[in-house]
């Protein structure tokens, strides 16, 4: 049996990102391969299926009976984060949020306060290069709810939307247990480089309430993984080459975390012969310009693997492997060369299980 969960980054959810034009989860697939060798043992349970624009599947191996409505308790966690952060919803907690007078507080939900949370250490960590306030830049350049105009922002609009920018004036308030949410100045969120991966941390805690350790769980490429695939052996995670025509590049032997990956090259648009990335430097106020295609992060949640995939795509190689290196993340980075890609590891990555080509089953897909 092999089983490939493929997606790419900043696909668009129709919530998160939009099904096509907008977020395109730029960059490789992460794929996930169970390798041939199904027979008695466990039972095998995958589900799949679409949720916020983007597809999701999840790989279970159940050595005890899952609850008989575990699909329908799957999709009800990924229908929170929807109805939570999703920017196309005008009813979403994201929505009132965007909508709310500057100094007056919103009730928002747990999911809502841990994913600010997690987007508030990332952004002060990187130095703003992860911004989540960056909605109305997202937008002006087209790669939002707005549609795209067929002309470039103008120079001085740009410079406008930048002075708009900022999670520093967005305040947490907690009072026993519920979350408050409140803003200094008329900012607006933009959650999808983080939800995402809360999606899937949301679905792999629920298999584990389970007591269902082993699974793979996917959502619009980024993963999370524990114990072992169907064959007892650590679940097989391929990165590949940012290529039109996707190639493994380097294939993963993991027991458990989660991966995410950013990119640039599958959602983009051309004006005059300039090619421009859906990822925006939120300190510039225009798409990155520079060598680095795509970047794979390694973490304990999936969460914030994806905030840093996406701040360390803004940063480029060398500013972002310097931070990778300082904070101990595991990161790998593929760069465009004149003699085609280059590989860049973190320390810490150097020391994660890598199994080659032929060992992982490894395709062109």
């Amino acid at each position: 049996m092999i089983l490939v969960a493929k997606a790419t980054k900043r696909l668009s959810l129709s919530g998160l990102i939009k099904a096509s034009g907008a977020r395109i989860f730029g960059l490789f697939a992460m794929t996930a391969m169970l390798l041939t060798g199904c027979g008695f043992g466990p039972e095998i349970i995958k589900i799949s299926g679409t949720k916020m624009g983007t597809n999701y599947s999840v790989t279970v191996v159940a050595d005890q009976p899952a609850p008989d409505n575990l699909e329908e308790l799957i999709e009800a966690e990924l229908n929170r984060v929807d109805q939570s952060m999703s920017t196309y919803k005008s009813d979403s907690e994201i929505s009132q949020f965007n909508a709310l007078a500057v100094n007056k507080e919103l009730g928002v939900s747990t999911d809502f306060y841990k994913v600010l949370k997690v987007a508030e250490v990332v952004w002060a960590a990187s130095g703003g290069a992860f911004e989540p306030t960056v909605a109305p830049l997202v937008d002006l350049w087209g790669f939002g709810p707005t549609r795209r105009k067929d002309e470039l922002p103008d120079p001085d609009v740009i410079a406008d939307h930048l002075l708009g920018l900022g999670l520093d004036a967005i305040k947490l308030r907690r009072e026993g247990d519920r979350q408050f949410v409140s803003k200094t100045r008329p900012v607006q969120l933009d959650l999808s480089a983080v939800a995402k991966g809360y999606a899937v941390d949301l679905v792999a805690d629920l298999l584990e309430m389970n007591a269902l350790p082993d699974y793979l769980v996917e959502v619009g490429g980024e993963m999370r993984v524990s114990g072992s695939n169907p064959d007892g052996q650590p679940w097989r995670l391929a990165i590949e080459t940012p290529t039109l025509v996707s190639q493994v590049q380097e294939v993963l032997a993991l027991s458990g975390g989660a991966v995410a990956t950013s990119g640039d090259y599958r959602n983009y648009f051309e004006y005059e012969g300039a090619r421009y990335s859906h990822t925006l430097d939120p300190r510039s106020g225009y798409p990155i310009n520079h060598g680095l295609a795509s970047v794979t992060v390694l973490s304990d949640t999936c969460a914030e693997a994806d905030a840093w995939a996406t701040a360390l795509m803004v940063m480029g190689t060398h500013e972002g492997m310097q931070l990778a290196n300082q904070l101990g993340l595991s990161v790998y980075m593929i760069s465009r060369v004149k003699s085609g890609f280059e590989i860049s590891i973190s320390e810490t990555f150097d020391g994660i299980e890598k199994l080659s080509l032929e060992d992982g089953k490894s395709t062109e897909i």
